[in-house]
């Protein structure tokens, strides 16, 4: 079951064997306590990919031809499962999407490096600081890295279709940062199932914070939904599919990671 920042600051708080309140800002020891449950949730939050936090994303365009393969990525991503862009050439009414390559920007330079900057189709593009990036505008993209962990870098753009990359072609999925709101009414973006691990993970912390003693129960209590939740089977089609990526060798099965942003 899904509750309230305040009704979980009043659960510890009885515990606790506290004043009673009615809103986390009562008295010092309640605002404690709700910064206690802030950073429980901010541990809990980032020891996995919770699949509730997985959403579809829309990237932003550099604005410039000057970037003319520069997207943005929102500020709150955590991390980039996927990218497909629509390589329709010009004139052609369906849409073709492709999975674009990721390359770590080492591999993605050593590349396009190998591009004759005499050619006409190859433009000369400064990527910031005076570091030049040679981009070849007569074909779709097929590579992507970032520099900075937030701007992505594609390797080619067809100059036929548009003067830029755009973000309205992009279909992109990634896992989110939530946000976190300091009032009463606010609901942790959580599973409700995991509601139980936050409430215990905080009591256990304030006990040890405000009272300088242990909370036995609670921390086995957080300990054992910690477990569970490691083992659930998430509701969507049975739980979370990884998707195989590359070709089979002799030794078996090869995977390649999609991805580039690691967890925190």
């Amino acid at each position: 079951m899904k509750i309230t920042l305040l009704e979980i600051v009043q659960e510890i708080m009885s515990d606790m064997d506290t004043d009673e309140v009615n809103s986390i800002f009562d008295t010092v020891e309640s605002e404690q306590i709700a910064s206690i449950v802030k950073r429980s949730y901010i541990n809990l939050i980032s020891t996995r990919n919770w699949p509730h936090l997985s959403k579809l994303i829309q990237l932003f365009g550099s604005g410039t031809i000057a970037k003319p393969t520069h997207l943005s990525m929102p500020t709150n991503i955590k991390q980039l499962e996927f990218l497909n862009y629509n390589v329709s050439k010009k004139d052609e009414t369906k849409r073709v999407y492709k999975e674009m390559t990721y390359l770590d920007p080492v591999e993605f330079l050593f590349k396009i490096n190998n591009r004759n900057s005499d050619n006409e189709n190859i433009e000369v593009i400064d990527n910031g600081g005076g570091v030049e990036l040679l981009i070849d505008n007569s074909h779709p993209p097929r590579y992507w890295t970032s520099f900075n962990d937030q701007d992505i870098v594609f390797d080619a753009f067809d100059n036929t279709v548009d003067t830029t990359l755009q973000a309205s072609k992009v279909q992109a999925k990634a896992y989110m940062t939530p946000t976190w709101v300091m009032e009463d009414s606010f609901v942790p973006d959580f599973p409700a199932e995991a509601f139980s691990n936050l409430v215990e993970e905080a009591k256990s912390t304030a006990f040890i914070v405000l009272k300088q003693v242990a909370n036995g129960k609670a921390e086995a209590n957080a300990q054992r939904q910690a477990r569970w939740l490691s083992r659930k089977s998430w509701s969507a089609k049975g739980g979370i599919k990884f998707a195989k990526f590359g070709r089979r060798g002799k030794g078996g099965d090869s995977q390649k990671d999609p991805t580039f942003r690691q967890d925190n």
